[in-house]
């Protein structure tokens, strides 16, 4: 498995510290506001590339934290009249159900900043022992020019970064680079205790802390968006590297931004959506199959016209899976002849297309052409006199890809509504008493709501069509 690491600016050969186990860290969200599409992105890419590595086999450390405590926190917590901790709390659990949506895996550790204040307070010490932090009335510095390699990540000199910044000046800086470690109490603001005065940490301090606490000194992958290449990783491998005199993270992996309508997402444009309101549109689902329709590394655009297109690829394969099932209930039980096991030989030739295109930097674009390929061999394929044994392995196939990706796993009967079901029955009945005028009513009733009944042989079956809410 070859993975591109933003550090050699190469794809390299994924080799983990220790074999079969594979330590991530990811960065999360700042839990002030439901997270956005712009977040959305590398959680769900980074929980793919976890679902892969257990998929080969690999036992999984998987670390996604929590910033509860910045200038964002308060500012929002006092606006609303809550504490930091109760707006905190509210986010995170909403956070919990756009990622639940989203067919987003829990991490193994999500651990809080606040959480985890003792942690930071050590690194942050032992930082100014070796001399590469100090204290100045209450607030404690990274001394950026104590780290030679610093820049090593976002591949800029020191002296262009130094150059190319805006940073407000502050004479008790040793230089304007110099970024805050902890940040001395303020009115109105949270404070814990430290060997400095009162206060709270920096923003890239808790990474490095946590990082360490619960993966160790040295991991394997440290991902997040291509914007927090710089400062924040830069800073938090400054930091770790210093304290602990290793190498932090051997990969690191950078997703691509996402653009909206062709322009970049910001909140003056009009273009700021948080995935709650973009899922009130469309299906969590599909949210996440538009997600994975681009490799990681280049920017997507996102619009209506591309999301209804991921809709309408999503329906492409639950549409195959769903006809396979109902000719796994209706299948009649024979023995498999020659051209089954050539069939069955073939459905592994597609896992091992899928894996080749997962294994060259996690290739979500091609691995879905993969599963397309499979859709439509299937459906040429697989008919109601295949063998029993052939439509299982083909369904198993379908879902064990699928589910690499997040994707497919949603039964046919959850995928209506209360109302269709409702309908169905009643068309049922009408067939079962010979209406079929009221049979042939309900089924243009249907289908104007994106049902199609087929009546075949084996039974009534449907094809579902995914109905984007209108706005």
């Amino acid at each position: 498995m070859k993975l591109y690491n933003t550090m050699t600016r190469k794809k390299e050969e994924f080799v983990p510290l220790v074999p079969g186990e594979v330590k991530m860290y990811s960065c999360g969200p700042t839990v002030y506001n439901y997270f956005h599409i712009g977040n959305a992105r590398p959680f769900i890419i980074f929980d793919t590339l976890r679902r892969y590595f257990e998929y080969r086999g690999y036992k999984v450390k998987f670390v996604q934290n929590f910033t509860d405590i910045d200038d964002k926190m308060i500012k929002n917590a006092n606006e609303q009249g809550v504490t930091v901790r109760e707006l905190a709390d509210r986010f995170i659990e909403e956070y919990f159900k756009d990622a639940k949506g989203l067919s987003i895996g829990e991490a193994t550790v999500h651990p809080r900043a606040t959480d985890n204040i003792d942690a930071i307070i050590d690194i942050v010490s032992r930082l100014i022992e070796k001399g590469y932090a100090y204290e100045a009335d209450g607030d404690v510095y990274f001394d950026i020019h104590r780290f030679g390699e610093y820049g090593k990540l976002s591949g800029q000199p020191l002296e262009e970064l130094e150059a190319g910044a805006r940073i407000d000046v502050d004479e008790r800086k040793k230089n304007p680079m110099d970024f805050a470690l902890w940040k001395n109490k303020k009115e109105g603001e949270p404070a814990w205790k430290s060997p400095w005065g009162e206060g709270r940490p920096g923003w890239h301090i808790e990474c490095s802390a946590m990082a360490n606490r619960y993966l160790g000194e040295t991991i394997d992958i440290h991902s997040g968006g291509q914007d927090l290449i710089f400062p924040h990783h830069e800073n938090e491998i400054a930091q770790s590297e210093c304290a602990n005199g290793k190498p932090f993270a051997r990969y690191w992996l950078h997703n691509g931004y996402i653009n909206v309508n062709n322009e970049k997402m910001a909140k003056s444009k009009g273009n700021f959506f948080t995935v709650r309101d973009v899922s009130n549109k469309y299906d969590y689902e599909v949210i996440r199959f538009f997600m994975l329709s681009a490799h990681y590394r280049s920017a997507i655009n996102f619009s209506d016209e591309l999301l209804k297109q991921s809709e309408a690829g999503l329906d492409r394969l639950y549409t195959c899976l769903y006809n396979l099932e109902f000719l796994q209930a209706k299948a009649q039980k024979r023995s498999l002849t020659a051209a089954d096991e050539a069939l069955l030989s073939q459905l592994e030739e597609f896992g091992t297309r899928f894996t080749d295109a997962m294994d060259d930097d996690v290739n979500t674009a091609d691995a879905i052409s993969v599963l397309f390929d499979l859709a439509r061999f299937l459906n040429s394929n697989i008919e109601a006199e295949s063998a029993p044994a052939v439509i299982d392995a083909a369904i198993t196939k379908l879902k064990e890809l699928g589910g690499v990706l997040g994707i497919l796993y949603k039964k046919q009967e959850d995928s209506v509504s209360d109302e269709v079901k409702a309908l169905l029955s009643q068309r049922a009945e009408a067939r079962r008493n010979k209406d079929w005028a009221l049979s042939d009513k309900l089924r243009d009733e249907l289908k104007g709501m994106g049902v199609e009944v087929l009546d075949t042989r084996q039974g009534m079956k449907l094809n579902i069509k995914r109905q984007s809410d209108e706005q």
